[in-house]
């Protein structure tokens, strides 16, 4: 196996710049600290019960000779973890252990980890540093890039957030061996999306690689993660706080976040999402956007990554509802997410409460 090593930077408002970093361990972490200006600091790893057990001693081991000192903050993993009462603890401890501004958080985990980090970062002192060590397919391709930061509030996804950039994003791909398939394949979604929304190429080469995907192929996985990491860096450089083109990253979001909401978040984001694009995709498919072999090739991809379709078990009239509180109304409209035609996403405002309701109809099974 040679040696994976890809990066890149993103420059967000041709002021901060920060890497983003594939590599196949963590041997390179600590240098990377170092030439950022965090060495001699205290370090509060945050994590979750699931990633802490494979993965904290190893980061400890990694930040030992750098490190004035290292702290742990660890929670329940699990999407009902991302609230405020999660939050409000780790602000004790921050307090109690006498973190200042100079001081580095480290989100080492899923999304729900980055999202719960980069919230705390933004908001502790106003402002401190903070690096993710994304472990999961999703969070490497989505999540920890772009600065979008928040909480759950009240089950509303994301409701309470800010938009605050990392100072490093640093990949170990080794830690995609541990994850649960459910949750690898998760992944595979916003990966798809990806190709769906900006380029028809790459999603025919995910069609392509499938089987080399599935075996976990070391430089395939890290092409891929390259690839979907460069179309994220395209639309965050350009619309670093999603007053645009950013939203189109949002394809399948809208429906998919409800059904995650009156589902309780029993589904992966994944999952959701996965059925949220479908939902989208029969209403391009509706308004002649796209045509019917383009509609069933895309269901098709989701499936043979093991990504639901359909949904069972929901009131449409109350995922409907919940679409309106989506965080992306402009104005009482829904900037929703359309494909015309595939590798092209579009911001569309007219969609209406009937196209919303049939869609949701079109991924539901009584």
């Amino acid at each position: 196996m040679k040696r994976v090593n890809k990066s890149l930077d993103i420059n967000v408002d041709k002021q901060q710049v920060y890497e983003i970093r594939i590599e196949q361990d963590y041997s390179h972490l600590a240098e990377m600290l170092k030439s950022l200006d965090m060495g001699n600091r205290k370090f509060m790893i945050v994590t979750d019960s699931m990633v802490g057990k494979l993965y904290t001693k190893q980061i400890t081991d990694v930040l030992q000779p750098i490190a004035k000192s290292i702290h742990t903050y660890v929670f329940p993993a699990g999407e009902k973890s991302k609230n405020l009462d999660t939050v409000r603890a780790c602000y004790d401890q921050l307090i109690l252990e006498g973190f200042d501004r100079n001081d580095v958080l480290i989100a080492l985990g899923g999304g729900v980890v980055g999202d719960l980090t980069g919230f705390l970062a933004a908001t502790y002192l106003r402002g401190i540093r903070f690096v993710q060590l994304p472990t999961s397919l999703l969070a490497m391709v989505d999540s920890s890039i772009g600065g979008k930061t928040g909480v759950d509030f009240n089950s509303y996804k994301n409701m309470i957030g800010a938009f605050y950039q990392p100072r490093l994003v640093y990949m170990n791909l080794s830690t995609l061996q541990s994850l649960e398939p459910n949750h690898f394949y998760s992944g595979m979604s916003e990966i798809i999306k990806h190709g769906l929304i900006k380029d028809e190429e790459y999603y025919r080469w995910i069609k392509e690689h499938q089987k080399q995907i599935k075996d976990k192929d070391f430089d395939i996985l890290a092409e891929m993660i390259y690839r979907s990491c460069q179309i994220k860096k395209t639309f965050v450089e350009e619309d670093p706080k999603e007053t645009g083109v950013r939203a189109i990253l949002n394809f399948g979001h809208t429906i998919g976040h409800s059904i995650e909401k009156i589902k309780n978040f029993d589904l992966l984001h994944g999952e959701c999402i996965s059925i949220g694009m479908v939902a989208a995709a029969f209403i391009s498919l509706k308004r002649g956007y796209i045509n019917q072999e383009t509609y069933d090739d895309l269901k098709n991809t989701l499936e043979a990554f093991y990504q639901p379709i359909t949904v069972t078990g929901i009131e449409i009239n109350k995922v409907l509802k919940a679409t309106k509180l989506d965080k992306k109304m402009d104005a009482g409209h829904i900037k929703f997410i359309l494909l015309k035609p595939i590798g092209k996403g579009i911001i569309d405002t007219t969609v209406s409460e009937d196209e919303i309701y049939e869609a949701i109809q079109s991924v539901s099974i009584h």
